[in-house]
């Protein structure tokens, strides 16, 4: 390993921002309150995330402050989550969702009171839209805040068992929370559709008054306080509307809404989402590098045996090289994807997000959190039983996965829903027909300018013929069933353009680097990635013509020996995501992993006592 190799590469993976925006956050973790607790249980567990979310917010500047840096916001969304799961979504709730909707809609000097409340952080601040029977249609929700001029206070209800909010934090009622609660807005005998709503529901004490909660089932390894919230006719005054720009009340009293559709109002009201999703896609990728770099280092000390040898890393196989090198792969390209997501968010109006940017923003989300699960997986089982504890982390990653896939929209509706919308485009006369395929003859498998034409070309052909498909009248049907008919290719158009622009932005970060080393490593881990995805679908690319029938057979080995190639500079690649032992405090990670684990679990043994004492 090169020092500067990694320098470089971490430059790369953190866009150049690293020392200014994310070194602090590592600093900040090694504080012991951070240290592993074993033997908790869950409601321990939930109380002590709080109490590190505490030690978060104490440690660095005031929310207010890191929202108004996107950057930062999408660092603090990486790296807490690394030493406890359970603070992912106890900080971005409370800095992006709840306090950024605040921020946005009711930055005013009659709300100082209680933005100034949330942003000490003496109230936590849950986010309140998903509603038990609204979740992938949260525009349909029915929590109901009914205006009465007379008292000029909001009358706050749930109307029925479906309404009940869903999942938010109220379960811990000595937590002071004051949240962010979306109802349906109703004055004067109109329904003027969804508006954000700030409502106490905790006084750090006891639930509030007409403010109910009943906890939800337990969930693997994070115990939080979610919970089905329901108000009973709950008094809110009229200041704690966060109407924004997006209507308010005239002199006379009347409410008057802002001009435009109750659609455009309610994605005004829920703008929150978008850095939400960059967010999650960060935390995906944090964990996903961070599994690789546990597995990668525990490889190379894990020992086994060999034809005719014995005390053989296991990393020297080749199965075990293809496992981990691949997942490495798709962590390298994933990071560079959300860099890239993350570039063109922050330099777009956030007044008006482009079309373009929502989809590029929905892809990498449900992209990057899908691919990063199949990491965490890979890397879980290539630790073998070591992989299962949570002293070593990966198994506790999974379990945050798992949440990230379905947070700030469920990946399978949200990619179906950008599908839609770009299929739509393209049959509006918004595309270019499809390129040619590239002709396979004479392709080396690891040219990474062929694997690019080859991945494009799949994404442009499957979006001709979802087009085609959508726009086909020859049979009588409703839109509905031709949609049906076309979702599934749709979700794999949507997935192609995806791969398609990370292993763009791949190819082009592989000669960035001064260092040789670095440059060569990247290449070749680009080649892997983008050989992957084409041997994932290589029936499909063999029928159109775009790979022959040998480069097919040639596919594994060609993967191998990218693998083989890649083995020295394992160390630099995994030098470059900024990561470190002592942070992590997985045992498997550290560079003596049998001391580690005997200090761990202080099994020590009569032949470990030399161990013992120099631990």
């Amino acid at each position: 390993m090169t020092s500067s190799a990694s320098a470089e590469l971490s430059r790369l993976l953190f866009d150049g921002r690293y020392e200014q925006t994310h070194q602090d956050l590592h600093e900040l973790l090694l504080d012991p309150v951070f240290d592993p607790r074993e033997g908790l249980d869950m409601t321990e567990a939930g109380k002590l995330a709080y109490e590190r979310s505490r030690a978060v917010h104490a440690g660095l500047e005031r929310p207010r402050e890191i929202l108004a840096d996107p950057w930062r916001l999408f660092a603090l969304a990486e790296w807490p989550s690394l030493v406890d799961v359970s603070m992912f979504s106890l900080l971005m709730v409370h800095y992006n969702l709840a306090f950024g909707t605040v921020v946005e809609h009711g930055d005013r000097e009659d709300l100082k009171d209680l933005s100034d409340e949330l942003d000490r952080l003496d109230s936590f601040s849950p986010y309140m839209a998903t509603e038990l029977g609204y979740g992938n249609n949260v525009a349909a929700l029915r929590t109901e805040a009914v205006y009465d001029p007379a008292t000029e206070t909001f009358v706050l209800n749930t109307p029925d068992a479906l309404a009940q909010k869903h999942m938010s934090y109220s379960g811990f009622q000595d937590v002071p929370k004051l949240a962010v609660v979306m109802a349906r807005l109703k004055a004067d005998g109109k329904d003027h559709g969804v508006y954000p709503f700030l409502v106490r529901i905790s006084d750090g004490k006891r639930s509030c008054e007409g403010v109910h909660a009943a906890p939800c089932p337990e969930k693997p390894v994070q115990g939080l306080d979610n919970g089905l919230t329901w108000f009973d006719h709950v008094r809110v005054p009229r200041r704690q509307l966060l109407h924004g720009d997006m209507g308010g009340f005239d002199d006379d009293g009347v409410f008057r809404p802002a001009s435009g559709n109750r659609r455009k109002r309610f994605l005004r009201a829920m703008n929150r989402i978008l850095p939400g999703r960059l967010c999650v896609s960060s935390a995906a990728t944090g964990a996903g590098r961070a599994s690789v770099y546990i597995a990668l280092r525990f490889a190379a000390q894990r020992l086994t045996n060999a034809p005719g040898r014995n005390d053989l890393p296991v990393i020297e196989y080749r199965s075990h090289q293809l496992a981990l090198y691949t997942a490495l792969s798709r962590t390298y390209a994933m990071t560079l994807l959300l860099n890239h997501a993350k570039r063109e968010f922050t330099a777009a109006p956030q007044d008006a997000v482009p079309a373009e940017l929502n989809h590029l923003v929905s892809i990498t989300k449900a992209l990057s959190t899908w691919e990063m699960t199949d990491v965490v997986a890979t890397c879980r089982e290539r630790c073998g039983a070591q992989g299962i504890f949570s002293a070593n982390r990966i198994a506790d990653y999974g379990s945050l996965l798992q949440g990230l896939v379905t947070a700030e929209g469920d990946n399978q509706v949200l990619l179906a829903t950008t599908a839609g919308q770009i299929i739509a485009q393209y049959g509006a006369g918004a595309g270019a027909e499809p390129a040619p395929a590239p002709d396979p003859v004479g392709r080396d498998l690891g040219d990474l300018a062929f694997l690019v034409a080859a991945v494009r070309h799949r994404e442009e052909e499957l979006l001709r013929e979802a087009a085609s498909a959508m726009a086909d009248d020859t049979g009588d049907r409703t839109y509905f069933e031709a949609w049906n008919g076309t979702v599934n290719t749709g979700l794999e158009m949507a997935r192609a353009r995806g791969v398609r622009t990370a292993l763009e932005c791949f190819a082009a970060a592989v000669d960035t680097p001064e260092d040789e080393s670095a440059r060569t490593a990247l290449g070749l881990l680009a080649a892997l990635y983008g050989l992957s995805e084409v041997r994932r679908d290589a029936g499909w690319y063999l029928a159109r013509g775009v790979l022959t029938d040998r480069q097919v057979e040639l596919l594994p080995r060609e993967a191998d020996t990218l693998c083989a190639r890649l083995r020295p500079y394992t160390d630099a690649l995994i030098g470059g995501f900024g990561l470190s032992p002592e942070l992590l405090r997985a045992p498997i990670a550290a560079d003596d992993y049998v001391s580690a684990f005997q200090q761990r679990t202080g099994a020590f043994g009569p032949a470990a006592g030399a161990v013992a004492e120099g631990g």
